[in-house]
């Protein structure tokens, strides 16, 4: 049999089949070293003119760098931690976890292999930033209300879509087509922009959560529209700089549009700041950079008791905010990406937590197919991407060199923690308790 015969008998039989994780076997802290997962609990306190209650005045924000405090300063019991964290760990996608309680990183750990300066990709997280950027529009004047209808800003919605406003599109209610890949087939094209002005009308606005990446993508446009600037400069200039957000890769397609509904490539640390920002009702030391009328309508329950394939538990929207606790205990909002990509913000405790999955970096900041492009019309988005992976093991293909986007091997998709969800959820809300 040729060469060309055993790889395409091989690349089909592998798509056709798992492909098995690099497996990684979890040494706990207190175990030999030889794998050894570091975690770094936080014993030295480098700012103590700072007070560490939320409620107070003086509050703490990071600069170049965090601060860090022992967690028995701010009364939290170390093996609190550590549960949340070997919670977390379980899952060998983890690749860092990191807690910042009052401003201060009280705790971290990463994976064999990171570290603080390794980067992860925010997958739809990015959401959550981008939807930032329409309360700092309307703080200014450029966008009327979130009730205005998009058509308002985006000519070619005088249609069936007329009666669609922004709040439907940030709460997932637009009524837009939804087919079965739930337009995942958009990151494949190379005019996003352009695949998500084509999606047509459904159902009426208002009625139905549909999770749907062309509502988040489509406010590209109308932040275009609305502000002259595309929206990825304005992240940077209005939110991510003031921040200190720096340290970042925000991702366009080919075309050159901001990728507004994924794909942000940054630090644990660094996507910890924009968590800490809304646990801080929006306000940045001295400078309020998003109303807290925005943040206070985004941390509201729209859509309530939403079940998940993946997760183990309801739980509600709003906003381009999840909302995964709101009970007695806790309100726990988060953003949250495909593969198990987390920020989780309890504002009333003034807690952020972020957690990150194993992340392969093929460099670049816009999207470029190369060879892939031949195979990106190919059934289902999971077997491209596996397509993808198994060509790159074969060195048919190299992914880091040939291709230019952000990509999750299966070393980074989430198991364990979405079956754990609702534990780790316990874990958080137990981190605070006195």
């Amino acid at each position: 049999m040729g060469r060309f015969s055993v790889v395409v008998c091989g690349f089909f039989a592998v798509l056709f089949f798992p492909i098995s994780s690099f497996s990684e076997h979890h040494i706990d802290q207190y175990d030999q070293p030889e794998n050894e997962l570091k975690i770094e609990i936080k014993s030295e306190i480098k700012n103590t003119e700072l007070k560490s209650n939320s409620k107070n005045t003086a509050l703490e924000y990071p600069q170049q760098q965090w601060q860090t405090k022992a967690p028995s300063e701010l009364g939290i019991d170390e093996q609190k931690i550590k549960k949340l964290f070997d919670l977390s760990f379980s899952d060998s996608a983890t690749q860092a976890v990191v807690l910042i309680k009052d401003g201060f990183l009280v705790g971290e750990r990463y994976a064999n292999g990171y570290d603080q300066a390794s980067y992860g990709t925010s997958w739809s997280m990015a959401k959550s930033f981008y939807a930032s950027l329409i309360g700092i529009s309307i703080d200014r004047g450029e966008i009327g209300s979130l009730d205005d209808r998009v058509a308002e800003y985006l000519d070619y919605f005088n249609d069936q879509r007329s009666e669609i406003t922004i709040r439907d599109l940030l709460d997932m209610s637009s009524g837009l087509e939804m087919p079965d890949h739930e337009h995942e087939k958009m990151f494949f094209t190379s005019d996003h922009l352009e695949y998500a002005r084509s999606v047509g009308y459904e159902q009426p606005a208002g009625k139905v959560f549909q999770y749907n990446n062309v509502n988040s993508m489509l406010l590209a446009d109308i932040l275009q529209q609305a502000t002259g600037v595309a929206a990825d400069v304005l992240l940077t200039e209005r939110v991510l700089n003031k921040i200190g957000l720096t340290d970042v890769t925000l991702w366009r397609d080919a075309a050159g549009n901001p990728l507004t509904y994924c794909c942000i490539d940054t630090t644990a640390r660094q996507y910890s700041r924009f968590g800490l920002l809304f646990s801080r009702d929006g306000k940045w030391n001295n400078e309020q950079i998003i109303s807290a009328d925005y943040v206070d309508q985004t941390f509201s329950v729209v859509w309530g008791d939403l079940n998940s394939q993946t997760i183990n538990q309801q739980r509600g929207y709003s906003l381009h905010w999840w909302n995964s606790r709101n009970d007695e205990k806790a309100v726990i909002f988060n953003n949250s990406g495909k593969f198990g990509q987390y920020i989780f913000v309890d504002r009333e405790n003034d807690l952020v937590f972020t957690r990150i999955t194993k992340y392969h970096s093929t460099g670049g900041s816009v999207q470029k197919w190369g060879p892939l492009s031949y195979i990106n019309w190919l059934g289902s988005v999971d077997f491209r991407r596996r397509a993808a992976q198994f060509l790159d093991s074969i060195g048919i293909i190299k992914i880091r060199g040939n291709v230019a986007t952000p990509v999750t091997f299966d070393d980074g998709i989430s198991k364990e923690f979405f079956t754990h969800y609702s534990e780790i959820m316990d874990a958080l809300v137990e981190v605070s308790k006195k």
